[in-house]
């Protein structure tokens, strides 16, 4: 595995007098200054389509660190996506690993294995050459020290590999901007998704939802849609039952998955509090004679829908996934949680 962090995350030794600096602090509060760390692939070259990579870089377990904004190094025409996963303990420890485990293909001499082995959570997602990506003010993710973010691990899913043939090397990835100055708001990212399949020559609704368990209050304030190729409207809402029994449903955001797959910022300022249900659907057309199942490859589907919230204080929601069966064993009128009242125009569509 690479060294601890380079001098971007390394620890900080200060021998100056107190008032020092508490005065140094307190300039670094008021103008938040930020420092820049990259993950980047280390020069890989995938052999096979449809192939998931990942590298690890070790947080400094001494010292907080804040990341207040993202900034992709990457081009759809070399990556279908990346995510960037925080872990307790990432799910190797070497450089690069395969880590498409639900991927028919796999990097020949790589060790396959998940991204993380404990303490998995997303932080960041991107995809068709999205921009970069600033936090609210005063909201941040917690990593290094004692957090449950001890390791950063980039996953890059090379869906094409045409663009290495005569030896080029990749190194897509991202760049965090991070302060040392602790940030009132912790951030945290929720994904709604679904299993399941699409009939072919229909279409298809993809739907998920959970109930909010955590006695904490969420602040939504960007969302982000997934899909390959099906895709046509992903829509995501919070929903609250009333005392008549009855679902009041409250936009958080829809997008075409064929745009740009970047963070967004919500439609409606709102919270989500225990017992507030999050519910997502996609809207699939195919013009498939064949069914298509969710899986990791372009031949295949998903149906994601990430909220990137905030809540008060250091610690976010320990909930963070949220997965049904999908079509034709789930929707939002049978099963767990069972909805009413269901918006079912607008959901699939702009």
């Amino acid at each position: 595995m690479r060294s601890t962090v380079v001098k971007a995350l390394s620890m900080k030794f200060f021998s100056w007098h107190a008032v020092l600096v508490l005065l140094f602090e307190l300039s670094a509060v008021l103008s938040l200054e930020t420092e820049s760390y990259s993950i980047l692939m280390p020069n890989v070259a995938p052999k096979k389509p449809e192939t998931y990579l990942c590298t690890p870089v070790r947080v400094d377990p001494t010292t907080k660190h804040y990341v207040v904004g993202f900034s992709p190094n990457a081009t759809m025409h070399v990556a279908h996506h990346m995510l960037l996963f925080g872990c307790t303990t990432p799910g190797s420890s070497e450089e690069i690993w395969d880590c498409g485990e639900m991927a028919t293909s796999r990097q020949q001499g790589l060790k396959r294995a998940s991204a993380c082995s404990k303490g998995s959570q997303i932080i960041y997602a991107w995809a068709r050459d999205a921009p970069d990506l600033e936090l609210p003010k005063d909201v941040a993710f917690e990593v290094g020290g004692d957090s449950k973010i001890q390791y950063l691990v980039l996953q890059v899913h090379y869906a094409d590999v045409s663009a290495f043939e005569n030896g080029h090397t990749d190194e897509s990835g991202v760049a965090l901007h991070y302060t040392d100055v602790p940030q009132p708001k912790a951030a945290g990212v929720f994904l709604l998704g679904t299993n399941g399949y699409i009939a072919g020559k229909t279409t298809e609704y993809m739907e998920t939802a959970c109930a909010i368990n955590e006695n904490k209050v969420m602040h939504p304030f960007a969302f982000r849609t997934h899909t390959h190729s099906l895709g046509r409207v992903v829509s995501g809402y919070r929903v609250r039952r009333d005392h008549r029994g009855i679902d009041e449903w409250t936009l958080i955001g829809k997008k075409n998955p064929m745009k740009p797959q970047m963070f967004y910022p919500v439609s409606n300022n709102l919270t989500v509090v225990k017992g507030d249900v999050l519910a997502a659907r996609c809207t699939m057309v195919s013009d498939r004679s064949r069914i298509t199942k969710v899986g990791p490859t372009n031949e295949d589907e998903m149906c994601n829908f990430y909220v990137m919230y905030w809540v008060e204080g250091s610690q976010p929601l320990n909930q963070k996934y949220c997965f049904t069966m999908g079509p034709p064993f789930y929707y939002w009128d049978r099963g767990f949680p069972f909805l009413n009242n269901i918006p079912s125009k607008d959901a699939s569509s702009i």
